[in-house]
């Protein structure tokens, strides 16, 4: 156990607290509260920091603080003494500009003091914007450290303001550095000859992708094609992004820092360039495109025979939604012909005369899925009952686990 200035061993020996005579290192954390925090670096008890012994420290920073002599009664305080390491030195917030001459940075108490900026480093920022600041320096004297606009992101209300705000305040990218766009631009998209003789080709087997309705990626694939009476092959296929994007290359540097998309409210910020990820690796209908797949074989009762992995070539013959799959499996039982069909949703196949059940050749396909919260489970019977010449496909409500869950 460490205090002030006696330690002791638990064994009834005490001594001077070297603790307290030399400088401890940790973490400064600042509470809105105004009762800021240091947190030792050695899994002590947080020591209380006042404002006025706080020093310029913003939250996070790594520093180093000397105990302040505590009277009787009273909690334990430290002050900062050094600050070893900045945990950020940009900050969003709303600007406040006086003609042109000089403005402020409002963070709402991130680090205890609006951010001053000179007129020079305002760069077009006006009062009402949103902009993120950096911080360039922070004499001791003074109470707000000085500032300069790095980025304006908008008005303050604005969706796409608020939207940027919120990223940049965490620390997530919300744009692409210029030589990753570039990178991908010159990306091919082609796929030759030589490439598809490499692959496994699924290209003539039925082929689908289930996503939400305002989805823009389609990065996973299902297929299905009957091997014998009693067996069936279900393909999974997540697009090949590793043909594209070179191990250490700009991209992939990028992509390495971003981890993942990030998925807001009404946008997501990709981990791969928009010409990537929306396009040339996007599992969309009607295009080839590569593939790394798992390959079930699969018995009338969903056993998984046989497994394996492959790099293949496919081609989507339909986008489903959620919304879709889900109609077509509860209200309708079965699915037509015409649900294979671009474009399409075929809601109403019950015979009705507003959308009568067709009677051409098709593929036929299994609504099987391991990341829709709609769509259910692998279903015997959607595997026994593709036998009809027609290939009628009933969807039966059986609570199956799925072998690829």
């Amino acid at each position: 156990m460490l205090d002030d200035f006696l330690s002791t061993d638990q064994k009834g020996n005490y001594r001077h607290a070297e603790r307290a005579a030399q400088l401890i290192e940790g973490t400064f954390r600042r509470k809105r509260n105004g009762h800021n925090v240091f947190v030792p670096s050695d899994g002590g008890k947080d020591i209380l920091v006042t404002e006025l012994n706080a020093h310029h420290a913003l939250d996070g920073d790594l520093v180093r603080v000397s105990m302040v002599a505590r009277r009787r009664s009273h909690t334990r305080e430290a002050e900062v003494v050094e600050i070893i390491r900045r945990a950020k030195d940009t900050f969003v917030g709303r600007l406040h500009v006086e003609h042109d001459r000089y403005g402020f940075l409002l963070t709402e108490r991130q680090i205890g003091a609006d951010i001053f900026i000179p007129g020079d480093l305002l760069h077009g920022g006006k009062t009402g914007d949103k902009a993120i600041v950096k911080i360039v320096d922070w004499p001791e004297d003074t109470k707000s450290p000085r500032g300069e606009v790095v980025d304006v992101l908008g008005q303050e209300g604005e969706n796409d303001t608020e939207m940027h705000a919120i990223l940049a305040e965490y620390g997530l990218p919300y744009t692409y550095p210029e030589n990753v766009e570039r990178a991908a631009d010159k990306l091919h998209p082609g796929i030759t000859e030589e490439e598809i003789a490499k692959r496994e080709d699924f290209r003539q087997i039925p082929t689908f992708t289930i996503d939400p309705r305002d989805a823009k990626d389609f990065d996973d694939a299902l297929s299905i094609r009957r091997l014998t009476d009693d067996t069936w092959e279900v393909g999974v296929h997540i697009a090949d992004v590793s043909h594209y994007v070179l191990e250490d290359g700009v991209i992939d540097q990028e992509a390495l820092s971003r981890a993942t998309s990030v998925y807001l409210v009404d946008r997501t910020i990709p981990m791969l360039p928009e010409r990537l990820c929306n396009y040339i690796c996007s599992l969309r209908p009607n295009e080839e495109k590569l593939a790394y797949s798992v390959i079930f074989e699969m018995n009338n009762n969903a056993d998984v025979l046989h497994a394996q992995v492959a790099k293949t070539v496919i081609c989507s013959d339909r986008r489903f939604t959620y919304e879709e799959a889900q109609t077509i499996i509860e209200r309708n039982g079965q699915a037509s012909p015409d649900d294979l069909a671009l474009p399409g949703e075929h809601p109403a196949v019950d015979g009705s005369k507003e959308n009568p059940q067709g009677n051409g050749q098709w593929r036929c396909f299994s609504s099987i899925t391991s990341r829709s919260n709609y769509a259910p489970s692998v279903l015997r019977e959607v595997l026994s009952d593709l036998t009809d010449p027609k290939c009628t496909l009933k969807l039966m409500k059986r609570d199956i686990p799925s072998p690829l869950m």
